[in-house]
């Protein structure tokens, strides 16, 4: 009996580790199940990020949100009345239309095989480079979550408003550093924002007419002249990279050297040392430097908190739980 038990336990020790191999994220998952599905959602991207280019930024920040809050998940995308997309960061979120047409071309191909996790992380990938930006590895197999929770989103989700010492913590919480954040925050080169997320910096702050002192003077006259005109605008959109907005580039870096980072949370990577040493680096290489190293920050984003294997579930729709 004893040697049979242990028999038994060894069998149970070797399934269960090639079960937590297989349930690793890998390059070309669907390969079998679905051979076509990165080639549909590249190919639908291709076709609709040139005619609105501004749905890259927006779409690399969906993904961004949705890592943040349980993981590479797509809880981001549930309906829910106390769900992420309720949550003070994600009321300018844009582009679930988008993923759901990529969603039922999927459907259309191969019914309930590939996940919402992975289409986000696809497509954000692939906007980026259509946008003329890099590419980067994205392994898959990632599984859809079940839970949806406005708290929660508030509470991980980094705001425009926070300071260094917040946005690093809410960084190392996900396993991420300061050069992830750096290089993360350097997908504000295509970014466009809206005023309530730094109007406070230009008209509630402890500068000479309410100017934030650490914003450059010249540019916050011109934001308050022709931008964000009252402290209660809240529907003008303004460029976080202005002049090279289309174009995902080192421009941004150049910016934050000269105090014209448009967050708080832009102008805050300035006030770290290690922070400020790796722009300057950014800033005295070639853009292919920058890319690479952003390609692999963005990999390791990718792979937060993924479920994979059993855990969660494929969704057939990716607004909702599967019933």
């Amino acid at each position: 009996m004893a040697a049979t038990g242990f028999l038994g336990i060894i069998i149970l020790i070797i399934t269960f580790s090639i079960g937590s191999t297989d349930a690793q994220l890998q390059m070309n998952f669907y390969a079998k199940t679905c051979p076509k599905a990165e080639e549909i959602i590249s190919d639908y991207v291709k076709q609709h990020i040139p005619n609105a280019p501004s749905l890259a930024a927006t779409l690399i920040r969906m993904h961004f949100h949705d890592c943040f809050v349980r993981g590479c998940d797509a809880s981001v995308l549930l309906n829910s009345t106390n769900g992420e997309k309720n949550a003070v960061p994600n009321q300018t979120l844009r582009g679930f239309d988008f993923i759901d047409r990529v969603k039922s071309l999927l459907e259309a191909e191969c019914p309930g095989v590939v996940s919402c996790a992975d289409i986000i992380t696809l497509v954000a990938r692939d906007s980026i480079v259509t946008a003329g930006g890099p590419s980067w590895q994205v392994p898959t197999g990632r599984r859809d979550g079940v839970i949806s929770n406005v708290t929660e989103a508030n509470n991980n989700i980094p705001a425009p408003f926070s300071n260094f010492t917040t946005l690093l913590r809410l960084f190392n919480n996900q396993g991420l550093d300061t050069n992830d954040l750096v290089l993360l925050s350097g997908a504000h080169t295509i970014g466009i924002a809206h005023c309530p997320a730094f109007s406070r910096r230009l008209y509630n702050s402890t500068g000479p007419g309410g100017v934030d002192p650490t914003l450059d003077s010249e540019y916050a006259a011109n934001l308050k002249a022709n931008k964000c005109r009252t402290p209660n605008d809240n529907t003008t959109k303004v460029e976080m990279d202005p002049g090279s907005r289309k174009s995902f580039d080192l421009s941004y870096y150049t910016l934050l050297t000269k105090r014209r980072g448009l967050f708080n949370s832009d102008a805050a990577l300035t006030t770290d040392s290690t922070s400020v040493a790796l722009i300057n680096q950014l800033l005295s290489n070639p853009p292919s430097f920058f890319y690479a190293q952003f390609a692999k920050a963005m990999e390791k984003m990718g792979r937060i908190n993924v479920k994979t294997g059993s855990q969660g579930q494929i969704r057939k729709q990716c607004a909702f739980v599967n019933s």
